[in-house]
Protein backbone atom coordinates (compact mmCIF):
# COMPACT_ATOMS: atom_id res chain seq x y z
CA UNK A 1 0.00 0.00 0.00
CA UNK A 2 1.31 3.69 -0.61
CA UNK A 3 0.75 5.71 1.75
CA UNK A 4 1.55 9.40 2.60
CA UNK A 5 1.53 10.92 5.73
CA UNK A 6 0.61 14.83 5.99
CA UNK A 7 1.25 16.32 8.96
CA UNK A 8 2.11 19.89 10.25
CA UNK A 9 5.20 18.62 12.40
CA UNK A 10 7.36 15.22 12.91
CA UNK A 11 10.09 14.43 14.96
CA UNK A 12 12.91 14.82 15.33
CA UNK A 13 13.32 17.58 13.21
CA UNK A 14 9.97 19.58 14.05
CA UNK A 15 8.49 19.17 17.60
CA UNK A 16 5.64 20.96 19.69
CA UNK A 17 3.68 18.17 20.30
CA UNK A 18 2.34 14.62 20.37
CA UNK A 19 1.35 14.43 16.44
CA UNK A 20 5.08 15.37 15.76
CA UNK A 21 6.17 12.05 17.54
CA UNK A 22 3.30 9.83 15.63
CA UNK A 23 4.28 11.33 12.45
CA UNK A 24 7.98 10.41 12.85
CA UNK A 25 7.44 6.76 14.52
CA UNK A 26 4.61 5.73 12.62
CA UNK A 27 5.70 5.25 9.32
CA UNK A 28 8.71 3.89 10.13
CA UNK A 29 6.76 0.98 11.52
CA UNK A 30 4.49 0.78 8.54
CA UNK A 31 7.28 0.41 6.47
CA UNK A 32 9.08 -2.13 8.05
CA UNK A 33 5.71 -4.17 7.36
CA UNK A 34 5.57 -3.80 3.82
CA UNK A 35 4.02 -0.56 2.55
CA UNK A 36 5.32 2.23 0.95
CA UNK A 37 4.85 5.21 3.44
CA UNK A 38 6.01 8.46 2.74
CA UNK A 39 5.76 12.00 4.50
CA UNK A 40 5.16 15.17 3.43
CA UNK A 41 5.37 18.44 5.62
CA UNK A 42 6.31 22.44 5.02
CA UNK A 43 10.18 23.47 4.82
CA UNK A 44 10.42 25.16 7.92
CA UNK A 45 13.59 27.48 8.07
CA UNK A 46 14.48 25.98 11.14
CA UNK A 47 15.03 22.71 8.73
CA UNK A 48 18.21 23.01 7.01
CA UNK A 49 20.09 23.28 10.15
CA UNK A 50 18.83 19.25 11.51
CA UNK A 51 19.16 17.50 8.33
CA UNK A 52 22.21 15.73 7.56
CA UNK A 53 21.74 16.46 3.92
CA UNK A 54 20.64 19.13 2.10
CA UNK A 55 17.27 18.42 0.11
CA UNK A 56 16.84 17.72 -3.33
CA UNK A 57 14.64 19.92 -5.68
CA UNK A 58 11.96 17.51 -6.81
CA UNK A 59 9.12 19.26 -8.33
CA UNK A 60 7.03 22.85 -8.54
CA UNK A 61 3.65 23.42 -8.33
CA UNK A 62 1.16 26.04 -8.45
CA UNK A 63 -2.13 26.95 -5.39
CA UNK A 64 -4.12 29.69 -4.05
CA UNK A 65 -1.81 31.56 -7.02
CA UNK A 66 1.55 30.74 -5.23
CA UNK A 67 4.25 28.35 -6.80
CA UNK A 68 5.87 26.65 -4.28
CA UNK A 69 8.64 24.02 -4.64
CA UNK A 70 8.79 20.33 -3.34
CA UNK A 71 12.21 18.88 -1.94
CA UNK A 72 12.69 15.11 -1.14
CA UNK A 73 15.07 14.12 1.86
CA UNK A 74 14.87 11.15 4.39
CA UNK A 75 13.93 11.33 7.84
CA UNK A 76 16.76 11.69 10.32
CA UNK A 77 16.94 8.21 11.92
CA UNK A 78 14.78 6.50 9.71
CA UNK A 79 14.30 5.02 5.70
CA UNK A 80 11.11 7.14 5.38
CA UNK A 81 11.80 9.19 2.13
CA UNK A 82 10.42 12.93 3.07
CA UNK A 83 8.82 15.25 0.94
CA UNK A 84 9.20 19.30 1.89
CA UNK A 85 7.14 22.02 0.61
CA UNK A 86 9.11 25.12 0.34
CA UNK A 87 7.14 28.82 0.56
CA UNK A 88 8.29 31.81 1.75
CA UNK A 89 5.63 31.60 4.33
CA UNK A 90 7.17 28.40 6.16
CA UNK A 91 10.92 30.72 6.34
CA UNK A 92 10.09 31.90 9.72
CA UNK A 93 11.54 29.66 12.70
CA UNK A 94 7.91 29.21 14.66
CA UNK A 95 5.71 26.42 13.31
CA UNK A 96 2.67 27.44 14.62
CA UNK A 97 0.84 30.88 15.64
CA UNK A 98 1.33 34.21 13.62
CA UNK A 99 -1.48 36.27 11.73
CA UNK A 100 -0.98 34.02 8.77
CA UNK A 101 -1.27 30.51 10.44
CA UNK A 102 -4.61 29.73 8.81
CA UNK A 103 -3.34 31.00 5.30
CA UNK A 104 0.05 29.27 5.38
CA UNK A 105 -1.48 25.51 6.49
CA UNK A 106 -4.24 26.23 4.07
CA UNK A 107 -1.70 26.70 1.39
CA UNK A 108 0.32 23.38 2.59
CA UNK A 109 -2.79 21.49 2.65
CA UNK A 110 -3.63 22.78 -1.08
CA UNK A 111 -0.05 21.67 -2.16
CA UNK A 112 -0.22 18.24 -0.87
CA UNK A 113 -3.30 17.52 -2.58
CA UNK A 114 -1.59 18.96 -6.22
CA UNK A 115 1.64 17.03 -4.88
CA UNK A 116 -0.53 13.77 -5.13
CA UNK A 117 -2.59 14.87 -8.16
CA UNK A 118 0.33 15.32 -10.60
CA UNK A 119 3.50 14.06 -8.95
CA UNK A 120 3.44 11.22 -6.85
CA UNK A 121 0.01 9.12 -6.68
CA UNK A 122 -0.65 7.44 -2.91
CA UNK A 123 -3.41 5.03 -2.71
CA UNK A 124 -3.88 6.96 0.81
CA UNK A 125 -3.24 10.22 2.52
CA UNK A 126 -3.49 9.69 6.18
CA UNK A 127 -3.75 13.45 7.51
CA UNK A 128 -3.34 14.88 11.04
CA UNK A 129 -5.39 17.42 12.18
CA UNK A 130 -6.74 21.02 11.00
CA UNK A 131 -3.62 21.51 9.37
CA UNK A 132 -4.54 19.04 6.50
CA UNK A 133 -8.31 19.22 6.77
CA UNK A 134 -9.07 20.28 3.94
CA UNK A 135 -7.42 17.46 1.85
CA UNK A 136 -9.75 14.75 2.40
CA UNK A 137 -12.77 18.05 1.33
CA UNK A 138 -10.74 17.93 -2.04
CA UNK A 139 -10.25 14.36 -2.35
CA UNK A 140 -13.72 13.67 -2.08
CA UNK A 141 -14.45 12.79 -5.75
CA UNK A 142 -10.85 11.33 -6.50
CA UNK A 143 -11.91 8.07 -6.01
CA UNK A 144 -8.65 6.43 -6.28
CA UNK A 145 -7.26 7.97 -3.39
CA UNK A 146 -8.75 7.06 0.48
CA UNK A 147 -8.19 9.16 3.04
CA UNK A 148 -7.80 9.00 6.82
CA UNK A 149 -8.12 11.55 9.40
CA UNK A 150 -6.81 11.85 12.71
CA UNK A 151 -7.77 14.20 15.60
CA UNK A 152 -4.94 14.94 18.09
CA UNK A 153 -6.41 17.48 19.52
CA UNK A 154 -10.27 18.72 18.62
CA UNK A 155 -9.43 22.13 19.92
CA UNK A 156 -7.55 23.24 17.20
CA UNK A 157 -10.00 23.94 14.69
CA UNK A 158 -8.99 25.67 11.65
CA UNK A 159 -10.63 28.56 9.85
CA UNK A 160 -13.62 29.26 9.68
CA UNK A 161 -15.80 28.70 6.18
CA UNK A 162 -15.94 32.15 5.68
CA UNK A 163 -12.14 32.60 5.81
CA UNK A 164 -11.44 29.51 3.66
CA UNK A 165 -13.42 31.13 0.68
CA UNK A 166 -11.66 33.85 0.99
CA UNK A 167 -8.25 31.98 0.73
CA UNK A 168 -9.10 28.97 -1.15
CA UNK A 169 -10.87 26.55 -3.49
CA UNK A 170 -14.11 25.43 -1.77
CA UNK A 171 -15.99 23.08 -3.39
CA UNK A 172 -19.82 23.50 -3.81
CA UNK A 173 -20.42 20.43 -1.79
CA UNK A 174 -18.57 21.67 1.21
CA UNK A 175 -20.11 21.38 4.94
CA UNK A 176 -19.33 22.48 8.08
CA UNK A 177 -18.10 25.53 9.67
CA UNK A 178 -14.69 24.82 10.28
CA UNK A 179 -11.68 23.14 8.73
CA UNK A 180 -12.23 20.04 11.26
CA UNK A 181 -15.58 19.87 11.15
CA UNK A 182 -15.48 19.39 6.83
CA UNK A 183 -12.28 16.94 7.62
CA UNK A 184 -14.14 14.44 9.84
CA UNK A 185 -17.32 14.49 7.35
CA UNK A 186 -15.21 13.80 4.13
CA UNK A 187 -11.95 11.63 4.82
CA UNK A 188 -13.01 8.17 4.73
CA UNK A 189 -12.53 7.31 8.08
CA UNK A 190 -11.47 9.49 11.32
CA UNK A 191 -10.14 7.96 14.40
CA UNK A 192 -8.57 9.57 17.68
CA UNK A 193 -5.04 8.75 19.16
CA UNK A 194 -6.61 6.97 22.32
CA UNK A 195 -9.97 5.18 22.39
CA UNK A 196 -10.89 6.58 26.05
CA UNK A 197 -10.99 10.24 23.62
CA UNK A 198 -12.37 8.69 20.96
CA UNK A 199 -15.84 7.92 23.05
CA UNK A 200 -15.08 11.33 25.16
CA UNK A 201 -15.56 13.61 22.06
CA UNK A 202 -18.80 12.35 20.82
CA UNK A 203 -20.47 14.17 24.69
CA UNK A 204 -21.20 17.78 25.06
CA UNK A 205 -18.38 17.92 27.48
CA UNK A 206 -15.32 16.86 24.89
CA UNK A 207 -16.88 17.51 21.54
CA UNK A 208 -16.01 21.08 21.31
CA UNK A 209 -19.55 21.83 19.34
CA UNK A 210 -18.82 18.77 17.14
CA UNK A 211 -20.58 15.80 19.48
CA UNK A 212 -22.85 15.43 16.91
CA UNK A 213 -21.45 14.35 13.81
CA UNK A 214 -18.44 12.74 15.70
CA UNK A 215 -21.40 10.62 17.26
CA UNK A 216 -22.80 9.61 14.32
CA UNK A 217 -19.85 9.16 12.72
CA UNK A 218 -18.30 7.21 16.02
CA UNK A 219 -14.46 8.10 15.45
CA UNK A 220 -12.36 4.39 16.34
CA UNK A 221 -9.65 5.32 18.94
CA UNK A 222 -5.92 3.75 18.18
CA UNK A 223 -3.47 4.01 21.27
CA UNK A 224 -0.46 6.11 20.21
CA UNK A 225 2.81 4.38 21.12
CA UNK A 226 6.60 5.67 21.94
CA UNK A 227 9.42 5.06 19.85
CA UNK A 228 11.31 2.35 22.67
CA UNK A 229 14.74 2.17 20.31
CA UNK A 230 14.74 6.61 20.83
CA UNK A 231 13.33 6.78 24.43
CA UNK A 232 15.36 4.21 26.02
CA UNK A 233 16.97 4.18 29.79
CA UNK A 234 19.33 1.48 29.02
CA UNK A 235 21.09 3.83 26.04
CA UNK A 236 19.77 7.34 26.71
CA UNK A 237 23.23 9.09 26.00
CA UNK A 238 21.18 12.29 27.69
CA UNK A 239 21.79 9.81 31.25
CA UNK A 240 24.11 10.67 33.85
CA UNK A 241 23.70 6.82 34.24
CA UNK A 242 21.47 4.52 32.49
CA UNK A 243 20.09 1.98 33.41
CA UNK A 244 16.93 -0.39 32.91
CA UNK A 245 14.40 -2.77 35.02
CA UNK A 246 17.00 -4.98 36.40
CA UNK A 247 19.12 -2.24 37.16
CA UNK A 248 16.88 -0.12 39.38
CA UNK A 249 19.31 0.94 41.73
CA UNK A 250 21.82 2.93 39.19
CA UNK A 251 18.98 4.98 38.61
CA UNK A 252 19.46 7.27 41.91
CA UNK A 253 22.16 8.74 40.14
CA UNK A 254 20.16 10.23 37.76
CA UNK A 255 18.37 11.70 40.24
CA UNK A 256 21.10 13.75 42.34
CA UNK A 257 22.70 14.70 39.13
CA UNK A 258 18.93 16.28 37.84
CA UNK A 259 19.11 17.86 41.29
CA UNK A 260 22.26 19.59 40.73
CA UNK A 261 21.91 20.48 37.22
CA UNK A 262 18.70 22.52 38.37
CA UNK A 263 19.76 24.07 41.08
CA UNK A 264 17.44 21.72 43.60
CA UNK A 265 19.17 20.56 46.67
CA UNK A 266 20.70 17.10 46.37
CA UNK A 267 18.86 15.23 48.47
CA UNK A 268 18.34 11.21 47.13
CA UNK A 269 15.49 10.95 50.15
CA UNK A 270 13.38 13.88 48.91
CA UNK A 271 10.40 13.23 46.58
CA UNK A 272 11.22 14.62 43.20
CA UNK A 273 7.89 15.72 40.90
CA UNK A 274 8.57 16.42 37.66
CA UNK A 275 6.58 17.67 34.77
CA UNK A 276 7.89 18.58 30.90
CA UNK A 277 4.48 20.26 29.53
CA UNK A 278 3.50 23.31 27.01
CA UNK A 279 2.72 26.03 29.69
CA UNK A 280 -1.55 26.33 28.67
CA UNK A 281 -4.51 25.51 30.81
CA UNK A 282 -5.28 21.95 28.89
CA UNK A 283 -2.79 20.88 30.62
CA UNK A 284 -3.84 21.33 34.55
CA UNK A 285 -1.83 24.46 35.06
CA UNK A 286 -4.73 26.40 36.79
CA UNK A 287 -5.13 23.02 39.02
CA UNK A 288 -1.39 23.10 40.04
CA UNK A 289 -0.93 26.79 40.97
CA UNK A 290 -3.46 26.44 43.53
CA UNK A 291 -2.00 23.61 45.05
CA UNK A 292 1.39 23.95 44.25
CA UNK A 293 2.54 26.44 47.66
CA UNK A 294 0.77 24.14 49.69
CA UNK A 295 2.28 20.82 48.69
CA UNK A 296 6.14 22.20 48.86
CA UNK A 297 5.00 23.76 52.23
CA UNK A 298 3.60 20.52 54.09
CA UNK A 299 6.12 17.76 52.82
CA UNK A 300 9.78 17.72 51.90
CA UNK A 301 9.20 17.34 47.82
CA UNK A 302 11.30 18.82 45.63
CA UNK A 303 9.38 20.10 42.06
CA UNK A 304 10.70 20.61 38.70
CA UNK A 305 8.84 22.17 35.74
CA UNK A 306 9.75 22.29 31.86
CA UNK A 307 7.95 24.04 28.96
CA UNK A 308 7.60 27.43 27.38
CA UNK A 309 3.51 28.68 26.74
CA UNK A 310 1.14 31.24 28.03
CA UNK A 311 3.26 34.00 29.37
CA UNK A 312 0.56 34.26 33.10
CA UNK A 313 1.65 30.26 33.40
CA UNK A 314 5.14 31.00 32.85
CA UNK A 315 5.29 34.06 35.65
CA UNK A 316 3.48 31.51 37.79
CA UNK A 317 5.55 29.03 37.94
CA UNK A 318 8.77 31.66 38.41
CA UNK A 319 6.74 33.36 41.20
CA UNK A 320 5.95 30.15 42.54
CA UNK A 321 9.80 28.41 41.87
CA UNK A 322 11.15 32.28 43.99
CA UNK A 323 9.16 31.22 47.49
CA UNK A 324 10.96 27.90 47.50
CA UNK A 325 14.84 28.05 46.20
CA UNK A 326 16.52 25.00 46.26
CA UNK A 327 12.87 22.87 46.35
CA UNK A 328 11.57 24.04 43.35
CA UNK A 329 13.07 24.58 39.77
CA UNK A 330 10.84 26.66 36.91
CA UNK A 331 13.26 25.79 33.37
CA UNK A 332 10.81 27.94 30.81
CA UNK A 333 12.44 26.87 28.12
CA UNK A 334 12.63 24.12 25.31
CA UNK A 335 15.16 21.33 25.90
CA UNK A 336 14.60 18.22 24.22
CA UNK A 337 18.17 16.87 26.51
CA UNK A 338 16.70 18.09 29.74
CA UNK A 339 13.46 16.23 29.22
CA UNK A 340 14.97 12.64 29.38
CA UNK A 341 17.28 13.26 32.30
CA UNK A 342 13.63 14.71 34.15
CA UNK A 343 12.11 11.66 32.99
CA UNK A 344 14.85 9.26 34.42
CA UNK A 345 15.94 11.59 37.29
CA UNK A 346 12.42 11.90 39.17
CA UNK A 347 10.31 9.92 41.36
CA UNK A 348 7.04 10.89 39.39
CA UNK A 349 5.50 12.44 37.03
CA UNK A 350 2.65 14.99 36.71
CA UNK A 351 -0.14 14.96 34.22
CA UNK A 352 -3.48 16.70 35.45
CA UNK A 353 -4.93 17.38 32.05
CA UNK A 354 -8.14 19.00 31.77
CA UNK A 355 -8.21 17.18 28.49
CA UNK A 356 -5.74 14.46 27.23
CA UNK A 357 -6.30 12.85 23.85
CA UNK A 358 -3.73 10.58 23.93
CA UNK A 359 -0.35 11.41 25.59
CA UNK A 360 3.07 10.80 25.21
CA UNK A 361 5.21 12.09 28.06
CA UNK A 362 3.12 9.69 31.04
CA UNK A 363 4.61 6.40 28.67
CA UNK A 364 7.94 7.82 28.81
CA UNK A 365 7.66 8.18 32.33
CA UNK A 366 6.50 4.76 32.80
CA UNK A 367 9.52 3.56 30.75
CA UNK A 368 12.36 5.66 32.37
CA UNK A 369 10.58 4.41 36.10
CA UNK A 370 9.46 7.97 37.22
CA UNK A 371 5.49 6.91 38.47
CA UNK A 372 2.34 8.92 36.96
CA UNK A 373 0.50 11.31 38.72
CA UNK A 374 -2.31 11.72 36.44
CA UNK A 375 -5.85 12.72 35.92
CA UNK A 376 -7.95 10.26 34.43
CA UNK A 377 -8.97 11.52 30.80
CA UNK A 378 -8.60 10.56 27.57
CA UNK A 379 -5.24 8.73 26.93
CA UNK A 380 -4.38 8.82 30.19
CA UNK A 381 -7.16 6.17 30.73
CA UNK A 382 -5.99 3.85 28.63
CA UNK A 383 -2.38 4.19 29.93
CA UNK A 384 -2.42 4.88 33.65
CA UNK A 385 -4.12 2.48 36.37
CA UNK A 386 -4.33 3.33 40.01
CA UNK A 387 -1.96 2.41 42.13
CA UNK A 388 -3.50 -0.85 44.58
CA UNK A 389 -0.77 -1.48 47.31
CA UNK A 390 -2.33 -4.63 49.03
CA UNK A 391 -3.23 -5.80 45.75
CA UNK A 392 0.20 -5.18 43.79
CA UNK A 393 -1.82 -3.78 40.82
CA UNK A 394 -1.25 -0.40 39.24
CA UNK A 395 0.97 1.34 37.59
CA UNK A 396 0.85 5.23 38.77
CA UNK A 397 -2.00 7.55 40.89
CA UNK A 398 -4.97 8.82 39.88
CA UNK A 399 -7.60 11.48 40.35
CA UNK A 400 -11.14 11.94 38.30
CA UNK A 401 -12.44 15.30 39.08
CA UNK A 402 -11.10 18.18 37.45
CA UNK A 403 -11.07 19.72 41.40
CA UNK A 404 -7.84 21.60 43.23
CA UNK A 405 -8.44 18.91 46.33
CA UNK A 406 -8.36 16.06 43.89
CA UNK A 407 -5.17 16.97 42.29
CA UNK A 408 -3.52 17.97 46.16
CA UNK A 409 -4.60 14.83 47.55
CA UNK A 410 -3.90 12.36 44.80
CA UNK A 411 0.19 14.05 45.06
CA UNK A 412 -0.30 13.63 48.87
CA UNK A 413 -1.02 9.60 48.34
CA UNK A 414 1.83 9.44 45.83
CA UNK A 415 4.20 11.00 48.61
CA UNK A 416 3.50 8.95 51.21
CA UNK A 417 3.29 6.10 49.25
CA UNK A 418 7.02 7.17 48.23
CA UNK A 419 8.56 6.60 51.42
CA UNK A 420 7.77 2.75 51.39
CA UNK A 421 11.21 1.63 49.58
CA UNK A 422 10.19 -1.97 48.40
CA UNK A 423 6.32 -1.24 47.22
CA UNK A 424 7.84 1.71 45.48
CA UNK A 425 10.45 0.26 43.06
CA UNK A 426 7.41 -2.64 42.44
CA UNK A 427 4.96 0.19 41.22
CA UNK A 428 8.28 1.14 39.10
CA UNK A 429 8.70 -2.04 37.49
CA UNK A 430 5.46 -2.90 36.68
CA UNK A 431 5.40 0.56 34.62
CA UNK A 432 9.01 0.11 33.39
CA UNK A 433 7.69 -3.56 32.45
CA UNK A 434 4.49 -2.26 29.89
CA UNK A 435 4.92 -2.53 26.23
CA UNK A 436 4.00 0.93 24.72
CA UNK A 437 5.51 -0.23 21.06
CA UNK A 438 4.35 0.60 17.68
CA UNK A 439 3.49 -2.38 16.64
CA UNK A 440 -0.06 -3.38 18.04
CA UNK A 441 -1.23 0.38 16.82
CA UNK A 442 0.32 -0.09 13.20
CA UNK A 443 -1.64 -3.40 13.02
CA UNK A 444 -4.66 -1.58 14.38
CA UNK A 445 -3.62 1.47 11.57
CA UNK A 446 -3.20 -0.77 8.66
CA UNK A 447 -6.84 -2.59 9.81
CA UNK A 448 -8.55 0.84 9.28
CA UNK A 449 -6.46 1.63 6.30
CA UNK A 450 -8.04 -1.67 4.66
CA UNK A 451 -11.75 -0.86 5.67
CA UNK A 452 -11.65 1.82 3.00
CA UNK A 453 -13.56 0.56 -0.08
CA UNK A 454 -11.01 -0.06 -2.80
CA UNK A 455 -8.07 -0.43 -0.06
CA UNK A 456 -8.39 -4.05 0.32
CA UNK A 457 -6.45 -5.23 -2.19
CA UNK A 458 -3.76 -1.92 -2.45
Amino acid sequence: MKILFAAAEAAPIAKVGGMADVVGALPAVLRKMGHDVRIIMPYYGTLPDKLPEKPEWVWKGYAMFQTFDVYQTVLPGTDVPLYLVGHNSFLPSRIYYGEDEDWRFTLFGNACAEFCWNYWKPNLIHCHDWHTGMIPVWMHQTSDIGTVFTIHNLAYQGPWRWRLEQMTWVPWYFQGNTTMAAAVQFADRVNTVSPTYAKQICTPAYGEGLEGILSYIAPSGILNGIDIDAVNPSTDKYLAKNFDIDTLDKRIANKAALQEEIGLQVNKSAFLVGMVTRLVEQKGLDLLIQVLDRFLSYTNAQFVILGTGDRYYETQMWQIASRFPGRMSAQILYNAALSQRIYAGTDAFLMPSRFEPCGISQMIALRYGSVPIVRRTGGLVDTVQHHVPSLHQGNGYCFDRYEPLDLYTCMIRAWEGFSYKEPWQDLQKRGMAGDFSWDTSAKQYVELYRSIPGMELA
